[in-house]
């Protein structure tokens, strides 16, 4: 990536986050361009990284070698229609908008190498998961060059076909509300069983974050990092097995299977 010219379109916290990871990493910042029609986003951007803002998404797009397109799902068709012109054939087109499939994008954009991806929100803090599809158009060397840029925020996983892009979606694009829901309801039961708000949500969140340690670092599935912490007859016994009685699994199931189902409607609605 040291030779790698990137242009954002859009500067909005998940690019502002992609943009200061390619930094810490060592790109140049004269390597990256981003455009942003908010003046106050363009100063905040300009200052927090010292790279080069324009309110025109033509002038940020001119020699970059990768374009990263960031702006919301809902600006996508006008945004890709409008910079179209103004692309060459040889530009790789990163997309980070939810719901927009590449079928939608090659539309608007023409023929382009393309790679949709699907990052999560803990990349604004460098502990990201994104899933990743590449067109036919997309070489090896430009497969690189987007690993490399997601890379930045956290781990990428490559997706054989686009329709995988809704179970991504459903597992760690909207995965980080599902804990952050556990979270809360571990907190509430706390509460109830006595403990203040503070220490019920404290024990909470550093348990969440201490498992999720565990089951990164381990040798061993998760499956098998349950049965270690689960006494036959114990305490922690007593509560899988509440939940297990509750439907625990199906309910999980059901719950990704609406959003997988959701991100494929959204994908259409989008798309017109």
């Amino acid at each position: 990536m040291s030779k790698t010219r990137i242009a954002f379109i859009g500067a909005g916290n998940m690019a502002s986050s992609l943009i200061g990871g390619l930094l810490a990493k060592g790109l140049d910042a004269a390597k990256i361009r981003a455009s942003d029609p908010g003046a106050d986003t363009r100063a905040k951007v300009a200052e927090q990284h010292g790279i080069e803002l324009f309110a025109d998404n033509a002038q940020a797009v001119q020699d970059a070698d990768v374009i990263v397109i960031a702006v919301k799902p809902q600006a996508m068709k006008a945004v890709c229609q409008d910079l179209r012109p103004h692309l060459k054939p040889h530009q790789l087109l990163v997309s980070i908008a939810a719901g927009i499939t590449c079928a939608s994008l090659l539309e608007w954009l023409g023929t382009q190498p393309l790679v949709r991806c699907m990052p999560n929100t803990p990349a604004l803090l460098g502990k990201g998961v994104s899933g990743l599809y590449a067109t036919a158009q997309v070489t090896p060397a430009q497969r690189q060059q987007a690993d490399e840029l997601l890379s930045a925020v956290g781990i990428v996983v490559w997706v054989e076909t686009e329709a995988q892009i809704d179970a991504v979606t459903a597992v760690s694009g909207s995965g980080p509300a599902y804990f952050f829901l556990l979270i809360e309801a571990m907190t509430a039961a706390g509460v109830k069983l006595g403990l203040s708000h503070e220490v019920a949500e404290q024990l909470a969140e550093q348990t969440a974050l201490g498992a999720a340690h565990m089951a990164v670092s381990s040798d061993v599935d998760a499956s098998e990092l349950r049965r270690r912490v689960t006494s036959p007859a114990g305490t922690t016994d007593a509560a899988i097995k509440s939940f297990q009685a509750s439907g625990f699994e199906a309910m999980v199931e059901k719950a990704l299977s609406a959003a997988a189902h959701r991100s494929a409607e959204m994908a259409e609605q989008l798309g017109q």
